[in-house]
C-alpha cells in the first residue's frame, strides 16, 4: 500500500463518520505552527516575514494540544518556522500521538540528527545492547561521530525529558526543493541538502517513517524533479508530497524588499504549473507520492477543482489563520469562528475565474487536495482511481538510478548573492 492500512482506515472512518452525520465542513489536516522562528531564510517563504513582530512568541503546549482536540483532524502537520526549535516539541509530538493523531513533523532537518541522538541516549536505559548495535551501524555510515557515540552511551542527561521515538503514526516530513544546488539556493544556505540526506538516512536506520515535501518554482527544471525522486528512491523513504510554488502576499513583499527579485520570475502561474506538472501522473505511478490521483490530474490541467481551504486549517501563535494557509485576512479565536466568519464562496477559482484575485495562480495542495480527497467534485470512476492508487502495490521508484544529487554549491547564500551563478560543482557524488 502507498499509505499504511491502519492510517488509511483511520482517515477513511473519520471522513465517512462526518458525512454520515451531515457535517458540511470539517478539518482533515491541522497545520499547527507552534512558533515562526526558523534557522533558515528560504526564498519564497513569507512566514518569518509576515510574523516578524511575533517571532519570539510560542504557543503554549496546552494550546497546541487543545487546537488539535478542537478541530479533531485525524492528521496534524507540525510546521512553522522550524518546529524542532519549539522548546516542547517532544511533549507536543507525544501529546498528539496520545490523542490518536497521525503526526507529521515538517522540518528542514537541521536538528533531526540531534533529536535522534537524544532518542538513542534514552534507549540505553531500556535496551543498551540494541542501541550499541545501532551505534556501530551509524558509525560505519558516518552518520554520527565517535564523540556522538560516546555521548549516547552515557545515557540521557535528563531521564524525565521526553524524546521523539519512532512510531507507526509519526513521520519526519523533510523539506527538499530539489537536488543540492537548487535546494541550497532556495534555502539560502549551503550544506542544508547534505544534512537533510544524512538525517533521512539515519532516520531510516533507526526505524522512523520519513517523507519529503517539495515545492516547485519557476526556476525548477522538470528533469531535476524526476532526478530528485529517483535519488530519493535509493533512501527507501516512505512517501513524498509535491506542490507548485504560489505567489502569496507575504512572500512577494519579502522578495522585492530583501532580495530585489520580481515575484513573477520565481513563482508559477497557473499555466506554468500545468506545464511543469505535465508528467505528475507518471510520477505518481512510479514513486510513492502521497495524495490522490484526482489532485494530480488537477495539477496536470486535466480537470478542474474548487478550493476547500476549510479542510486544512492553520492554527498559530495569533489564532486560527483565515482564510487559508497562505492568505491572511485575520485570526480567529476558534476553528468554529473561522468556519462561520469566513466567506468561503469568495475564495478559490471556479470555471477558470478567480473569486479573489489572490487566488488566481494558486493550485496548492492545502486548498485543492481536500476537495479531491473528499470527493466534492467527483466524476465517474474517481472512487476506483483512489482505491487503486492508495491500496495498490507501493511504487518503489528507481533505486538503482545514477543521479548526481550532490551537484555543487549554490552561490554562497543562494538568492542573497544573486542566484544561479556558474560556479564549478564540488566533487559530485553519485547515488
Amino acid at each position: 500500500m502507498r499509505f499504511p492500512l491502519a492510517l488509511t482506515a483511520k482517515i477513511a472512518a473519520y471522513i465517512i463518520g462526518k458525512k454520515l452525520r451531515g457535517v458540511e465542513k470539517f478539518a482533515t489536516v491541522l497545520q499547527l505552527e507552534p512558533l515562526h522562528t526558523c534557522n533558515l531564510t528560504c526564498t519564497g517563504c513569507g512566514r518569518i516575514r509576515e510574523y516578524s513582530t511575533s517571532l519570539k512568541n510560542v504557543m503554549p503546549l496546552e494550546d497546541c494540544l487543545g487546537a488539535a482536540a478542537e478541530c479533531d483532524a485525524p492528521m496534524v502537520s507540525i510546521c512553522g518556522g522550524e518546529p524542532l526549535i519549539y522548546p516542547q516539541i517532544e511533549a507536543l509530538v507525544g501529546g498528539l500521538l496520545g490523542q490518536g493523531r497521525i503526526v507529521y513533523v515538517c522540518t528542514n532537518a537541521s536538528f533531526m540528527r540531534k533529536k535522534m541522538r537524544e532518542y538513542l541516549a534514552m534507549e540505553t536505559l531500556r535496551a543498551s545492547a540494541s542501541v550499541d548495535e545501532k551505534i556501530q551501524v551509524l558509525l560505519s555510515e558516518e552518520l554520527i561521530s565517535q564523540k556522538d557515540a560516546d555521548e549516547i552511551r552515557k545515557g540521557p542527561k535528563d531521564e524525565t525529558k521526553p524524546v521523539i521515538a519512532p512510531s507507526d503514526w509519526m513521520y519526519w516530513n523533510v523539506h527538499l526543493d530539489g537536488l543540492e544546488r537548487t535546494h541550497d539556493l532556495i534555502v539560502e544556505r549551503e550544506g542544508v541538502f547534505k544534512e537533510a540526506v544524512l538525517a533521512m538516512r539515519m532516520a531510516k536506520i533507526l526505524g522512523y517513517q520519513v517523507a519529503t515535501n517539495t515545492t516547485v518554482y519557476k526556476e525548477t527544471e522538470v528533469q531535476e524533479i524526476e532526478d530528485m525522486f529517483a535519488f530519493l528512491s535509493s533512501l527507501a523513504l516512505d512517501g513524498h508530497t509535491i506542490a507548485p510554488g504560489y505567489e502569496y502576499d507575504a512572500a512577494k513583499v519579502d522578495m522585492v524588499k530583501r532580495l530585489g527579485i520580481e515575484p513573477e520570475t520565481f513563482f508559477l502561474t497557473r499555466k506554468l504549473t500545468i506545464e511543469k506538472f505535465a508528467n505528475v501522473e507518471k510520477w505518481g505511478e512510479q514513486y510513492p507520492i502521497f495524495g490522490t490521483p484526482v489532485y494530480l490530474e488537477f495539477l496536470a490541467g486535466k480537470r478542474d477543482l474548487t478550493c476547500s481551504a476549510w479542510a486544512i486549517p492553520t492554527r498559530n501563535v495569533r489564532g486560527w489563520k483565515g482564510p487559508c494557509y497562505l492568505m491572511t485576512d485575520g485570526h480567529y479565536t476558534s476553528y468554529r469562528e473561522l468556519l462561520e466568519k469566513t466567506n468561503w464562496d469568495a475564495i478559490g477559482v471556479v470555471d477558470g475565474v478567480a473569486r479573489d484575485p489572490r487566488c488566481e495562480n494558486c493550485m496548492m495542495n492545502c486548498g485543492y487536495e481536500p476537495t479531491a480527497a473528499l470527493g466534492l467534485h467527483a466524476q465517474p470512476g474517481d472512487m476506483w482511481k483512489n482505491i487503486k492508487f492508495n491500496f495498490g502495490k507501493r511504487p518503489l521508484g528507481t533505486p538503482n538510478a545514477e543521479i548526481e544529487a550532490f551537484n555543487g554549491v549554490s552561490a554562497g547564500k543562494g538568492h542573497l548573492t544573486g542566484g544561479k551563478k556558474d560556479i564549478p560543482a564540488e566533487t559530485a557524488v553519485t547515488a
